[in-house]
């Protein structure tokens, strides 16, 4: 969440809410328990999904971390997918944003992960295994999105 400082007032913004859509702006202001909750039940089963993937595919320090290249693409794609789902065919179901978008793919999804590692590979003297790494996490992450995205709109 953002806190920008508007006209002397503070506003908390989630950057996942559409300000053009009334009901969204009202969303955390009028159900917090439940949009928190949701936030917080769907982050730790994402969590748990990304620590099961780090434990199939373990990588050598130093070495290409492919298990959170992999969780970071494919939790992209499903977030591509999840979005243009949600917005086409159940605008409605309120907690089921929080829930899935925020909440376990946000869970799930690791960039802080990613730019650990993209340091750690710097400090193993290797600088360009590093900047191919960072290159191809941000590009994959991209194009993810905008595939899962394209995917729900053609169906």
């Amino acid at each position: 969440m953002s806190i920008p400082l508007v006209g002397g007032r503070i506003f908390v913004v989630d950057p996942d809410v559409s300000l053009a859509v009334p009901q969204q702006r009202r969303e955390l202001r009028d159900h917090p328990a439940a949009v928190l909750g949701a936030i917080a039940l769907g982050g730790a089963l994402g969590a748990l999904a990304r620590y099961g993937v780090g434990e199939l595919l373990p990588h050598a320090s130093g070495g290409w971390p492919w298990s959170t290249l992999l969780v970071n693409v494919s939790g992209c794609l499903a977030i591509g997918v999840l979005m243009a789902l949600i917005g086409r065919f159940w605008p409605r179901q309120r907690l089921l944003r929080p829930f899935a978008g925020v909440g376990v793919l946000g869970g799930y999804t690791t960039f802080s992960t990613a730019t650990l590692e993209v340091v750690q590979l710097v400090q193993a003297h290797r600088p360009v295994l590093a900047l191919l790494y960072l290159a191809v996490t941000a590009l994959g992450a991209l194009v993810a999105v905008a595939v899962g995205a394209a995917v729900v709109g053609r169906s």
